[in-house]
């Protein structure tokens, strides 16, 4: 990144890492805009399938400091204040598999491990997800289905355990996948 910056500029770097929308790339993955309720673009997500699930890096600012719990939701759909719109965590079709990347029986399709955001209010994550897949792969829900999914951002931490979301609290940031 330090040469591509040093050829491009700060502007054209911050460019690259958030894109505006989602768009196809040539390697298959996606990429999506991260709001908060105010429709406040605060960062973007890259999704790229791999051959076990699906790699994701997040680059986000302006959240608050902490941990925070994120999951895939069934719905891509992030239009409402509270994002309720996005349905629960991903699940297949009667697999009502318990939360929790720790749970007994669990965890369930749309788990993730918790981001830490900085003191300045950014977070830089890459996590990898072998309970999905973008188009269905090896059996896994697929995040581009017919109403897509989102990624949502919790404003607490995930305690990997507790039902139904972990105690991770409310949705402060989504992103639709579709």
């Amino acid at each position: 990144m330090p040469i591509l910056r040093t050829l491009l500029g700060a502007a054209a770097v911050a460019v690259l890492l958030a894109p505006a929308a989602w768009s196809q790339s040539g390697d298959g993955g996606v990429y999506t805009d991260i709001k908060t309720a105010d429709g406040k673009t605060i960062g973007a997500a890259s999704l790229t399938e791999g051959p076990g699930g699906v790699l994701m890096r997040l680059d986000v600012k302006g959240l608050p400091p902490g941990w925070h719990g994120m999951h895939f939701h069934e719905k891509g759909d992030c239009s409402d204040p509270k994002f309720m719109s996005t349905g629960g965590h991903m699940n297949m079709a009667g697999a009502k598999r318990p939360h929790g990347l720790l749970s007994e029986g669990g965890p369930d399709f749309g788990d993730l491990p918790n981001i830490y955001v900085h003191a300045d209010g950014a977070a830089k994550a890459e996590v990898f997800s072998a309970l999905v897949s973008l188009h269905g792969a090896g059996g896994r829900p697929a995040l581009l289905d017919a109403d897509g999914s989102a990624l949502v951002i919790h404003a607490a931490d995930d305690d990997q355990t507790s039902q139904p979301i972990g105690q991770a609290g409310a949705r402060i940031a989504c992103g639709e996948i579709k």
